[in-house]
C-alpha cells in the first residue's frame, strides 16, 4: 500500500511536482514523433532496433547475454521463440504493439505537475525498441493531454481506445481521470500508473506503480475509506530522536485542509506534538505561520501546498530563523525533482533541510545499474536537464517496465487478460530491485501493515555545482517499519 504522503488530493493546490517537456525534446528524429488526437495533443513513440532483449528473472529488462536472460527475436520479426507471433488481441499485431498515455501535461494548475510519467515512459520504450522490442514485436506509444480537464480526459480515453486501438494504457499521470469509467467497461489494463485521483483505488482494469490491497470493486478503497501508513513519521522518530515536534501547513482550502490534516493525524499517531498552520490561499502569510512554528520548537515540516507556496514556504523559513532550528523539511515522491536548486534559489538554508521520501531507488543514485540505464536512456532522447529529471519520470519507467514484464509473460499470444492475470497473480514485484515490493493482493484493513521506504536528502554541492539528492537508506528494502493505518476520508 503506497504511504499516506504519497496522496495527491484530488486538488490542483496539493504539492505534485513533476518535469516539462521542453520544445527541443519532441520531435527526435528517428525516436519521437509527434500527431494529433481528438480531445488533446498526442505522440508516438518508436526506436531502430540496435540490440536484444528479453526479460530475466525479477521483472528485470536485460540485454542477450546478460544472466538469466534469452534473445527476443528482432523487432518485427514476428517470431517468439521460433513460433510466429499472431495478431492475438486489440493493438497487436505478428510485429507491433500499440499502448497509450493520457497525461494532464498542459492544464491550469501548473505546467510541471504531472508530466514526469510522460519522460520515463517515452524513455523506457525508446529503450525497449532499441534492445528488440517484446518478443518480436515493435512497441508504439500514443499519448493524448487531456489538459488537466475531467471531459477533455474522456476523449482522449475514447481516442485511445477507439480510434488508435490501444492494447494497454501505461505510466499516465492524470489530474481528474474523468474516462476511468470507460477504460473499465472497456477492460483496457492501465498498469503502472499515478493514483492522483481515486480511480485507481475502485477499478479492477486499473493498475496504479504503488499496488493496492483494495478490493476495487466500484467503490473507492474500503467503502469510501482510504488507508495511509505512518511509515514516514516512524522514519524520522528513529533516525533523529529528540523532540517529536512538527509543523503541519495547509491552504484554507477543502483539499488542501483535508489532506494536511490527514498528515497530522498520522503524526499524531506516532507520538509527535503537531503544530498545524493554516495560510489564507487569497492572502497569504507565511512569516506569521513560520514564527510561530520556530517559537513552538518544531523540527520537521510537512506541507500540502502547490510548488508556489513551498517556496515561499521556504523563504520564509530562511528570513524568519526556521530553517536552522529545523532537522527536516519533508517532501514525498512528488517533490522529489531535480529542478530543487532553481526553485528554492533565494532559501538555500531551507533547501538543504529538504528530505525525500518514496518507494523506490533514487533517479540520483547513478551507481545502481537500475538507474543507470534509465538516465543513459533519458539523456538519450534528450530528456537529463534539471526540468526533465524526477523521481515520477523514473516511476513512469518502472510502471513501462511493469507492463513489458506482464506482455513478455504470454509470449507469441498477447492478450489483455493474460497481461491482467500476471499482473493480479499477488506475486511481489520490483522491477529488478528499482521498487520495493508491491502487488495487488487483496487485504481487508489492518491495524499495521510492514511498509519499506527510500530516503533521499538534497545537499548543494561544495563547489557551488547543481548539487543532487543523497541517499540516506543503503538498502531500501531493510529500512521497513510496522506503519500504523490511519482511515481517511479521499
Amino acid at each position: 500500500m503506497r504511504p499516506l504522503l504519497a496522496l495527491v488530493a484530488a486538488g490542483a493546490l496539493l504539492a505534485a511536482c513533476g518535469t516539462r517537456l521542453p520544445d527541443r525534446s519532441f520531435p527526435s528524429p528517428g525516436t519521437v514523433t509527434v500527431t494529433q488526437l481528438p480531445g488533446g495533443s498526442a505522440g508516438t513513440a518508436t526506436a531502430a532496433p540496435t540490440a536484444t532483449g528479453t526479460a530475466g528473472p525479477g521483472g528485470t529488462s536485460q540485454q542477450q547475454g546478460t544472466a538469466g536472460g534469452l534473445a527476443s527475436p528482432p523487432p518485427g520479426s514476428g517470431v517468439t521463440n521460433g513460433k510466429p507471433n499472431t495478431a492475438s488481441d486489440v493493438g497487436v499485431t505478428p510485429t507491433t504493439i500499440t499502448l497509450g498515455q493520457i497525461v494532464s501535461r498542459s492544464n491550469p494548475f501548473d505546467p510541471k505537475a504531472f508530466v514526469g510519467p510522460l519522460y520515463g515512459a517515452a524513455a523506457f520504450v525508446a529503450d525497449l525498441n532499441s534492445r528488440g522490442g517484446i518478443n518480436g514485436r515493435t512497441v508504439r506509444l500514443v499519448t493524448c493531454d487531456d489538459h488537466g480537464d475531467a471531459s477533455r480526459n474522456t476523449s482522449c480515453a475514447h481516442s485511445l481506445i477507439d480510434s488508435s486501438r490501444v492494447f494497454a494504457l501505461v505510466s499516465q499521470s492524470i489530474f481528474s481521470y474523468g474516462g476511468a469509467s470507460y477504460v473499465q467497461s472497456k477492460a483496457v489494463p492501465d498498469v503502472g500508473s499515478q493514483p492522483i485521483d481515486t480511480a485507481y483505488d475502485r477499478w479492477s482494469h486499473l493498475w496504479d506503480i504503488y499496488g493496492e490491497t483494495y478490493p476495487r470493486n466500484g467503490t473507492v478503497g474500503y467503502s469510501g475509506k482510504l488507508i495511509g501508513g505512518t511509515e514516514v513519521y516512524q522514519y524520522f522518530k528513529k533516525r533523529f530522536g529528540g523532540a517529536l515536534k512538527a509543523g503541519v501547513v495547509y491552504y484554507n482550502v477543502a483539499d488542501s485542509e483535508r489532506f494536511g490534516k490527514s498528515i497530522a493525524t498520522g503524526l499524531r499517531a506516532e507520538g509527535y506534538a503537531v503544530v498545524e498552520k493554516q495560510i489564507n490561499f487569497a492572502l497569504p502569510d507565511y512569516d506569521s505561520a513560520v514564527l510561530d512554528m520556530k517559537s513552538q520548537g518544531v523540527k520537521y515540516v510537512y506541507d500540502s501546498l502547490d510548488t508556489g507556496g513551498n517556496v515561499s514556504l521556504c523563504r520564509a523559513m530562511d528570513a524568519d530563523g526556521l530553517s536552522s532550528q529545523m532537522t527536516a523539511k519533508v517532501t514525498t515522491t512528488q517533490g522529489w525533482v531535480d529542478s530543487i536548486k532553481g526553485d528554492y534559489a533565494d532559501s538555500p538554508g531551507c533547501r538543504n533541510k529538504l528530505w525525500a521520501t518514496g518507494n523506490d531507488l533514487n533517479y540520483d543514485d547513478t551507481g545502481r545499474p537500475q538507474v543507470k540505464r534509465f538516465r543513459d536512456a533519458m539523456a538519450r532522447l534528450h530528456l537529463d536537464g534539471t526540468d526533465q529529471l524526477s523521481e515520477w519520470a523514473l516511476e513512469g519507467w518502472a510502471g513501462a517496465q511493469w507492463l513489458t514484464d506482464a506482455m513478455r509473460s504470454c509470449g507469441s499470444s498477447l492478450t489483455r487478460r493474460c497481461v491482467e492475470a500476471y499482473m493480479g497473480s499477488g506475486k511481489p514485484y520490483t522491477a529488478g530491485g528499482l521498487l520495493t515490493a508491491r502487488s495487488f493482493k487483496e487485504f481487508p484493513v489492518r491495524k499495521t501493515v510492514y511498509t519499506c521506504i527510500n530516503v533521499a536528502r538534497w545537499q548543494d554541492s561544495a563547489d557551488g555545482g547543481h548539487g543532487g539528492w543523497v541517499s540516506q537508506v543503503a538498502d531500501m528494502n531493510k529500512n521497513c517499519f510496522d506503519a500504523k493505518q490511519i482511515s481517511y476520508e479521499p
